[in-house]
């Protein structure tokens, strides 16, 4: 293929300022566990984090959100825990 032909039909080199949607995954994690924070620091008051969960609600997908807060309600979600988690103490000395 010649070089005019290659560069008439070239591809836009990755932009990740125009672009930061590439992989969110991350921040979405992040941004879930700070409104989990939010809510630990102010005993569960969801009006106070609304704003914490707006944004994990504009980054995160749906699903995710939805098995998080189920796994929250269960007991069994492996991030920021809003309440502690009780111990099992032995007193076998």
């Amino acid at each position: 293929m010649s070089a005019s032909i290659r560069n008439l039909f070239s591809t836009t080199p990755h932009d990740k300022k125009h672009f930061p949607a590439t992989n969110q995954a991350h921040y979405c994690w992040q941004k879930y566990n700070e409104f989990v924070l939010c809510l630990k620091k102010t005993e569960g008051d969801e009006s106070a984090c609304f704003d914490a969960r707006k944004l994990a609600n504009s980054i995160c997908p749906e699903e995710w959100t939805n098995t998080w807060d189920e796994q929250r309600e269960n007991g069994n979600f492996l991030g920021v825990q809003e309440k502690p988690v009780e111990a099992h103490h032995d007193d076998h000395h």
